[in-house]
């Protein structure tokens, strides 16, 4: 089971309440996100967009705005390349609207997942070249590239870089050296050198950058200021889906970005809410994160992203609407695949000899690669260890990998770099290619370089405040409702209370995949609480530490575990457990009272 902490950072609390107009315990829930300076505070509950770094300040940028600005005084043909995923789908569609609208002649490519694999290739340098393509311009991709750039290089054409993920390295003698492709200009603010003061951006948000940068130095920023902000919403949607920390100037991208999108004028967000049910006004970052991006990302997966990017890009209502149908019928599609080979990955590590590794490495020959990674994050959710999960493909063998916290992916990969025919990736997530006679020899290595402890494959739940629940008021949780948007980096606030007397509990849905609670405090107070999954685990830890008979009575029916159902009556004060959870409030045919979600018990 996952280790409870509660955050410990130190300030004074009612001095920042005070200065903020927020509460000390919204203070305290601030600190926790490692705000220190009073500068801090202000930007993330007050800050607009003009506290956005300059575009300037990331290196390389003034350079390529410039290279641009003169690719299109002279008429050359620009290719945007970008990367079948959503940030890259949004990140191709910034460039490429930004640069048509500046002027330029430009296009766009996206590798097709399974011909062409990740990022810029070969074949993509090519097609270009023969095209009569002048420039290319990458995004979300290309740092990675210097064979493929070199050989554009070698055709006489102008390469612009711009990404945002982990710059390759040799390592000699515990020094790093850093390994930049030959384009023109390299942007991408992880490349060494870079002082730009918030790493953490995504493609996207390099690629909207670039534009405000090429913009500013052509003078149409103040003409353009709608078509720009439309540009800020594919930025913010792009931060979301590829789980960027929503801190610092991601935080105001995201929150101005959502605020944009609930009135947005591009017809593909709005008919990509429309068929997935979401009303605008109801827009957060859960929702692009865990309903419209898996819509973007499902083409990529099992189709061409070339059909996502045409949503973003179109005009008519209809057309957007006929589309957005489609990959939303791509993501069910998608889903039902995902839920058979994750049963398939959870029964090789509990049949086999897997579950004894720090680090999984699943073989699935028969997955669709592009599933890999939703796979992996499933299967690292439920034992908490780094995941790679591995298909067959045409030339080998491909895989994705998702990390823990106290694993960094691309740093232990590269330790064993001669392995893989091509991979790349960050600190959380990575892809590969290897050999098919590789596999084992990469489980096997793989592990052998891994430093995890045991301490270190532990789950650590991080405690806002350890809060009564009698202490939670609207008016606190409207304060906490500020603190949006929530995700990566600014979970949702935390609180907890021991030993809760809970009195009775009803399942909820056609699918019982939720129980409504009725809990009672040592003051005497009852609260209801919410608890959202397959109630099954925890009716077995209650089983197995109060009994059959105390379950039986909470449900106040006759079953002993699994889906119950009935009558909500109160059972016998057998079953305490200390919970961690939020607080919210549930609004049902006008009526609005507080409730508490559960997040995990003991």
């Amino acid at each position: 089971m996952a280790k409870w902490f509660v955050a410990a950072k130190k300030a004074d609390f009612d001095r920042i309440g005070k200065t903020f107009g927020i509460s000390p315990v919204t203070a305290r829930i601030l600190r926790n996100r490692g705000l220190t300076q009073d500068e801090e505070f202000r930007r993330f509950l007050y800050g607009t967009t003009a506290d956005l770094y300059p575009p300037e300040g990331i290196l390389g940028m003034k350079e390529a705005a410039e290279l641009l600005e003169q690719k299109i005084r002279e008429g050359k043909r620009i290719r945007v390349i970008g990367d079948y995923d959503a940030d890259g789908v949004c990140s191709a569609c910034i460039l490429h609207r930004g640069l048509a609208g500046a002027g330029a002649e430009v296009d766009t490519a996206i590798p097709n997942r399974m011909k062409d694999g990740y990022g810029l290739n070969e074949h993509l340098v090519l097609d270009a070249w023969e095209a009569g393509i002048d420039t290319i311009v990458t995004c979300d991709n290309g740092i990675a590239a210097g064979e493929q750039i070199a050989l554009a290089k070698e055709k006489g054409m102008t390469v612009v870089v711009t990404d945002h993920h982990e710059v390759p390295y040799e390592e000699s003698g515990g020094e790093k050296k850093y390994l930049l492709p030959p384009a023109d200009v390299v942007v991408d603010p992880k490349q060494d050198g870079d002082t730009y003061p918030y790493k953490g951006i995504c493609g996207a948000v390099v690629a909207y950058k670039l534009i405000l940068c090429l913009y500013g130095k052509m003078g149409l920023d103040g003409e353009k200021k709608d078509f720009l902000d439309g540009l800020l919403e594919l930025a913010a949607f792009a931060t979301v889906c590829d789980v960027m920390e929503l801190l610092d100037e991601n935080r105001i991208i995201v929150r101005f970005g959502i605020a944009h999108m609930k009135h947005t004028a591009n017809e593909g967000l709005r008919a990509l809410m429309e068929v997935n049910g979401i009303e605008p006004e109801k827009l957060t970052s859960y929702t692009i994160g865990f309903v419209l991006g898996p819509c973007i990302n499902a083409t990529g997966r099992l189709d061409t992203a070339v059909r996502a990017l045409r949503l973003l890009e179109e005009t008519d209502r209809a057309e957007a609407v006929r589309i957005a149908s489609e990959l939303k019928a791509l993501n069910d599609s998608r889903k039902e695949m995902t839920e058979g080979f994750v049963k398939q990955a959870i029964e090789q590590v509990e049949n086999g000899d897997l579950g004894k590794d720090r680090v999984l490495v699943i073989f699935l020959p028969d997955c669709h690669e592009s599933l890999a990674g939703i796979i992996a994050g499933r299967v690292r959710e439920k034992y908490y260890k780094p995941v790679f999960v591995l298909t067959r493909a045409e030339d080998g063998v491909k895989g994705s990998g998702r990390s823990i916290e106290t694993y960094h992916m691309f740093e232990e990969m590269t330790k064993i770099k001669e392995l893989f025919t091509r991979y790349g990736g960050h600190k959380m997530a990575a892809g590969l290619s290897i050999r098919s006679e590789d596999v084992d020899v990469f489980r096997r290595r793989i592990n052998e370089v891994c430093t995890l402890t045991p301490q270190d494959l532990e789950e650590r739940i991080h405690i806002d405040v350890p809060m009564p629940v009698s202490y939670i008021t609207r008016s606190l949780v409207d304060e906490l409702d500020r603190l949006e948007p929530f995700g990566n980096g600014n979970p949702r606030p935390l609180f907890a209370q021991k030993d809760l007397l809970f009195l009775s509990g009803r399942v909820l849905g056609k699918n019982g995949n939720a129980v409504r609670f009725t809990v009672q405090d040592d003051a005497g107070g009852r609260w209801e609480m919410v608890a959202f999954g397959d109630p099954s685990p925890m009716n077995a830890y209650m089983e197995e530490k109060f009994g059959k008979e105390a379950v039986r009575r909470l449900y106040g029916t006759g079953a002993s575990s699994g889906a119950f159902s009935g009558r909500n009556v109160e059972a016998s004060p057998q079953i305490r457990l200390s919970v961690t959870y939020y607080p919210s409030v549930n609004t049902w045919k006008g009526d609005s009272r507080l409730q508490l979600v559960m997040r995990q018990y003991q």
